[in-house]
């Protein structure tokens, strides 16, 4: 393999494939420059603020990411490169793209509301419900997972006193955590100050990008040299909890659109540093014949790698790389909170098949990481898909004449990279959460003012949003790995029927979604059968009387998965292939 060729292809794929398939998709839909968008129709200086392209891209971006387009690659690479580089530029163009651009022009055209209003419109108010709460618990596992992944990369643990090696890589290791917890710190001061100066403001964007990318040097380099806070893992739970409890009750102005837009150039910065390192690697020779197969198979070994995928590779690969392709989640940001933001309809191509398409990279990079240091991966010297991607592109940064000495400052802004990926997600998260909390107990036809008695408190945004981060966190700090092993499937059943609704209101409005037929219904038999395989597995655990108390929620809760899904698909495919409505 050859990593600079791969990254080039993929650059040049991913570009015919926006410039083409996403123009194409934009035509037939019906794209509308001229049509006032929601952010503008019902502007209330909380959840609906336009925003320029560019701060919406970044809101956007940083919050679709996660640490998906990392984790997925990485972890789908024990199937050699071929099968992660094929899904990762078939499944982004022709899936993953059009799935998020699809949610957010079904979202415009909705007032902005999420993909359970489209549903309760096009389908009927109980596929609304069962959407909402297959959503809600998604992102109560996403809340769960990104908490405690935030607050590990924030945490000092106690120096042993008994080892002096083990000593010291703690030590090491709570030093850069210290300074990962300082930078994302002052980057939410920052943002609250930037976004109370800017607000109201018309700045030229040209300015508003140089002072952006200013504050970033500047946080970076203070966070890096002044760490100063060492907490606990609990303690960082906590405080995490309370900052997403007032992120996602607070006017997106001030905390949510200056945050993720400063985080995305750190974000770019990111990228940015990984092809010059790709590039690097490959002009110097390191990166021009790596070791990693172009296929193993069509299975892989549990426990072949610490952090590696296992299974067979339908339906394992496609549920693995889930952000890095498509990703269920990403509907629900599009259609949560990028929608109240968008200035202009025309902007929905470049930002959401974009942004999709600019994961996708991400996806690419991270693959050639992988291939870089695939025997350290294979082994086991690599703990977590983050320590693969860093490790990988830092020392390909190394391979450039001049850098050799940067690799470890690399290493370390590579890991704050992920960390901010999975801090914008976590909060976006909450905010989706609430959302889709408030319409499970809306009526459909009735706005939350209407609503009184016991309706009227669970739709208060702070109620919501607290029942939210005190599940999500509580999950977090008492074991979200009880049932994380379903997030996979959940998430990719969540991007299935994310097509299936967008499909059903662009057949019901009169235009054509034939372009969705294949991918929802691949999506559909990809995460049925990777959920069927997990309950079979389960049902053998029952019968051989080992079963505990995790295995025991993981079966109950892939059988609920599945028979929430067929009846969305039945009812879904119903209206899709049943007689039209008009929309």
């Amino acid at each position: 393999m050859n990593a600079l060729i791969i990254l080039l292809v993929a650059i040049a794929v991913l570009v015919c494939g926006y410039v083409f398939y996403g123009g194409w998709l934009a035509k037939q839909w019906g794209i509308d420059p001229n049509r006032p968008t929601p952010a503008h129709e019902f502007e209330d200086g909380k959840d609906y603020v336009p925003a320029a392209p560019y701060v919406v891209l970044g809101h956007h971006f940083s919050s679709i990411a996660g640490a998906g387009p990392i984790n997925g690659p990485i972890q789908a690479a024990i199937f050699g490169w071929v099968p992660v580089l094929l899904w990762v530029l078939i499944g982004g163009i022709f899936f993953g793209a059009m799935h998020d651009f699809g949610a957010l022009f079904a979202s415009i055209r909705h007032k902005g509301q999420t993909l359970a209003t489209v549903i309760a419109e096009n389908i009927d108010d109980t596929a609304k419900k069962l959407f909402c709460i297959f959503s809600y618990l998604t992102l109560i596992l996403v809340v769960a997972a990104f908490a405690s992944i935030v607050a590990s990369t924030f945490a000092v643990a106690p120096v042993p006193t008994d080892d002096a090696a083990k000593a010291v890589a703690v030590e090491t290791g709570n030093l850069a955590n210290m300074r990962t917890a300082m930078i994302s710190v002052l980057f939410i001061v920052v943002a609250v100050i930037y976004g109370v100066i800017t607000r109201g403001r018309k700045i030229p964007a040209a300015a508003n990008i140089v002072s952006a990318l200013a504050i970033i040097v500047v946080v970076v380099a203070l966070g890096y040299n002044l760490p100063v806070i060492a907490l606990d893992n609990t303690t960082w739970m906590i405080l995490v909890g309370l900052y997403i409890l007032v992120a996602s009750v607070a006017p997106v102005w001030i905390l949510l659109q200056p945050r993720d837009y400063l985080s995305s150039y750190l974000l770019y910065g990111m990228i940015a540093l990984a092809l010059v390192g790709i590039i690097g690697a490959g002009v110097m020779g390191n990166a021009a014949s790596l070791d990693i197969p172009a296929f193993t198979g069509f299975s892989a070994a549990a426990g072949t790698s610490k952090v590696a995928a296992s299974g067979f590779l339908f339906p394992a690969l496609f549920i693995t790389i889930a952000c890095g392709a498509i990703s269920g989640f990403h509907s629900l940001v599009a259609s949560g909170t990028t929608s109240k933001q968008l200035d202009r309809e025309a902007e929905a191509q470049p930002i959401a098949y974009g942004g999709m398409l600019l994961e996708c990279l991400v996806a690419v990079i991270s693959l050639c990481a992988v291939a870089f240091v695939f025997s350290g991966y294979m082994d086991g010297t690599y703990a977590s898909p983050t320590q693969v991607f860093a490790a990988g592109l830092s020392q390909m940064l190394a391979c450039v004449p001049g850098l050799a000495g940067a690799e470890s400052v690399a290493y370390a802004l590579l890991v704050l990279a992920v960390s901010v990926f999975c801090l914008t997600s976590l909060d976006t998260a909450t905010r989706l959460g609430r959302y889709m909390f408030q319409e499970l107990f809306t009526p459909h036809g009735m706005e939350a003012s209407d609503l009184t008695g016991w309706r009227a408190v669970l739709v208060n945004p702070w109620v919501a949003t607290i029942i939210t981060v005190v599940l999500g966190v509580g999950l977090g700090m008492t074991g979200y790995q009880l049932v994380w092993p379903l997030f996979g499937a959940a998430n990719q059943l969540l991007a299935a029927l994310g097509l299936l609704a967008v499909c059903a209101w662009l057949g019901n409005a009169g235009r054509n979604n034939k372009m969705f037929y294949f991918p929802m219904a691949f999506m559909m038999v990809v995460t049925l059968t990777s959920l069927a395989l997990t309950v079979w597995a389960k049902i053998g655990l029952l019968a051989a009387g080992t079963m505990d108390a995790a295995t025991v929620l993981q079966l109950v809760i892939g059988v609920l998965l599945m028979v929430f899904a067929v009846i969305l698909a039945v009812k879904g495919c119903k209206t899709i292939f049943g007689k039209k409505r008009v929309a």
